[in-house]
Formats: C-alpha cells, structure tokens, sequence
C-alpha cells in the first residue's frame, strides 16, 4: 500500500505512517473500508503490536476480512460496528448512484444529519441498523490499556468519534490521522475551522504530508483531506 501511495495509486499519507507507527503500537482504523490503511498498519506494528478495524459495511468489511485471513494477519482485528460518541445502534446511510452503483467511500451515520444538497446522479440511499462503539467503552470493555495511533475516515462524523474518545484522547495522546472536508461535516453542522479548533485545545498541533515529511499547517484547505494531529513535535 505504501509503495501505491508513492506513485499517486492510493493516498500519499501512507507514505508517512513509518515515521508516526513502531512496532508493537496499537494502533485503531476507524473507517477501515477495505483496508487501505489496515494492512500497512499491521506491517508496521508487527506481531508484538494490534490493530483494531472498524467497519460496519457488509461488503467493504467481507473484502477485508479475505484479505487479512489471505495474509494470514493475526495482529488485525475486524470490528463489525460504527464509531462514535457513544455505544448502542444508529442506522447508516450508503448512497446510491444511477440507481445500481452504491459509493461505499459515502457511507456515513445517518444521526442528526442535516439534509444535504440534492444530486441528480443519487437517485436512492440504502439504510440499515449498525452497531456503534465509543473508542472509551470500547477500550474498557476489551482491557485496551493504551491506544498508539487511529486513523479517522467517517465522512464528517469525525468530531463524534472524537467527543467518545476523550478518555484515551486524555491518557495515551495517541497520534491522530483524520479526514476533515467541510462539505462532510456540514451533515452535522459543523466545519472544519471548529473541528480543529477543538483539537488544538486538547493540545494537538496539525500537520500535512508533503510528500517527503509531515510538516506543521495552520488550515484546512481544500485541496487536501488528511490530516495528522500530534500532541508532539515532529
């Protein structure tokens, strides 16, 4: 996966996990798909390390569970279940497009949503009835002692998971790749101005990857998604 990133096949960021990831970390892929980041986290935590993803997407999450049994991944973790403030069930939305043709990568909680913009290629959303975590309880409930790193890829309900992660947020100062587009958080009435706002407060500073290294950024700009938060110089 990293070395797809370094010609532009999958996301640069990839390319950056080696100088924020040591073997043995436990690391949490919250949004996991179908196992982009997963698969390279392994990699780097090795057998000493764990990797807990989530994934409630019958198809995304069957993909990467081949996968991971495929490459005989004991150290990743599938987790049927959303991620968020905290656990229970909430229902998800995928959208459909032309009528045939989910877009799994918009998946998203359909939990306060505000209505959206209507697109003439979405002609239909499929919903159902998911699981959902909150990073704390899930933790206390497996004897988590300590989390290392999580990447966050939840289509605007990022704040949400954060708001549920406070206790780990708190004690371990996990490093934080997150995926922040305005156009995603406006489903729950937010932007990413507050957002980051939010986590500078909880004494984070954000960085972007330029290709080589991870390098200090003020604002969230739209040319870019990703995003790494560390309470840590660089």
């Amino acid at each position: 996966m990293r070395a797809a990133a370094s010609v532009s096949v999958a996301e640069p960021e990839l390319c950056g996990l080696s100088q924020l990831v040591r073997a043995g970390d436990v690391c949490f892929d919250i949004g996991a798909a179908y196992g982009m980041y997963s698969f390279s986290l392994a990699q780097l935590v090795g057998p000493s390390g764990a990797v807990y993803s989530f994934e409630p997407q019958p198809k995304p999450r069957r993909v990467l569970r081949t996968g991971v049994h495929a490459s005989n991944l004991e150290n990743v973790h599938i987790i049927d279940a959303a991620v968020g403030e905290r656990s229970g069930e909430l229902e998800m939305a995928l959208p459909v497009k032309f009528g045939f043709a989910p877009i799994h990568g918009h998946a998203h909680v359909n939990d306060g949503v505000r209505q959206e913009r209507p697109n003439s290629t979405i002609t239909r959303t499929r919903s159902w009835s998911t699981s959902i975590q909150s990073v704390d309880e899930f933790c206390a409930e497996n004897s988590i002692s300590r989390v290392d790193f999580m990447k966050i890829d939840v289509e605007g309900f990022e704040p949400t998971v954060i708001a549920g992660a406070r206790e780990v947020v708190e004690a371990n100062r996990p490093t934080l790749l997150l995926e922040i587009e305005d156009r995603h958080l406006a489903r729950y009435s937010t932007t990413a101005a507050e957002f980051t706002a939010t986590l500078r407060d909880l004494g984070y500073r954000m960085h972007v990857w330029n290709q080589q290294e991870w390098v200090l950024a003020e604002t969230v700009t739209s040319d870019r998604r990703n995003y790494l938060f560390t309470s840590e110089t660089l």
